[in-house]
């Protein structure tokens, strides 16, 4: 499948920025199940934009721009094609072992409450067959949202919530997952949607899960499916601070307005 995506990100500011650095991290990279056809960031001002890694293995690009800034758009479009791959994941660089994604972060802290929830419903079933259940269990459960402004809850403070975003049904499914021993990890990307709507307000997210002899496969709760063709595997990390798509910091004071546009469709 060729999906092509158009991935727009404007800031606003109340007072024009001295400067501004931003770590980017909006490029997807080739493995054996999707290939990079065409890929381009453009920045609407003056900008330094240097390519490089992170300690995840992400692609990553440094953006550093001279003010004054009373704004600024970065701008992603390009087009990615994708194949079946059953939500395993081929072909990706793993410069960590899986055993360090069984470390809690900031967001992704053990939680009585879903280590209670995901102990029943993964008991009796081996590694693969639990994850699959909970990640039915959390789609069924836990319907997904849009996406909130604001800082990203931890994943006890989303699951006491009455509503959950794609990032918090994420970070719950870590937690999850952990408890019963399996690896994960939040990766953030696009998915073209079922629904017909081409159109959202953040990129998409899901989890990656490990279980030997097998490797890292992928879940979404928000579908309550595999990865397949429709998804564009970007980044992945501990949570989603570590796969934010744009990060940084500005020099200047006032405050800041943030409007982000994903388009994805596919072409023919």
């Amino acid at each position: 499948m060729r999906l092509s995506i158009d991935h727009r990100t404007t800031y606003r500011f109340s007072e024009p920025q001295h400067g501004l650095v931003q770590l980017l991290r909006l490029t997807p990279t080739a493995g054996h199940d999707q290939t990079v056809a065409s890929w381009d960031i453009h920045v609407d001002c003056d900008a330094r934009l240097k390519p490089g890694r992170d300690g995840f293995g992400n692609a990553i690009t440094m953006l550093y721009a001279a003010g004054p800034l009373d704004g600024i758009e970065i701008a992603v479009t390009g087009e990615v094609v994708t194949s079946h791959s059953d939500g395993v994941v081929h072909g990706v660089a793993e410069p960590l072992p899986p055993a360090l994604f069984l470390r809690p972060s900031p967001l992704t802290p053990p939680d009585p409450a879903i280590a209670a929830w995901a102990e029943a419903i993964a008991a009796g079933e081996e590694r693969l067959g639990a994850l699959h259940r909970l990640n039915d269990a959390l789609h069924a459960e836990r319907p997904a949202g849009r996406a909130r402004r604001g800082p990203p809850l931890d994943a006890g403070a989303a699951w006491a919530e009455n509503a959950a975003t794609a990032r918090d049904l994420a970070h719950i499914l870590i937690v999850a997952a952990r408890t019963i021993g399996a690896p994960a990890r939040y990766v953030s990307g696009y998915h073209l949607a079922d629904d017909g709507d081409e159109h959202a307000p953040a990129p998409h997210a899901w989890v990656e899960a490990h279980v030997d002899g097998i490797g890292w496969i992928g879940f979404d709760p928000c579908t309550g499916d595999c990865p397949e063709e429709r998804y564009v595997r970007v980044a992945a990390a501990l949570d989603s601070a570590g796969a934010a798509p744009v990060a940084g910091s500005r020099l200047g004071s006032g405050v800041e307005e943030l409007d982000v546009d994903v388009a994805v469709h596919r072409e023919a």
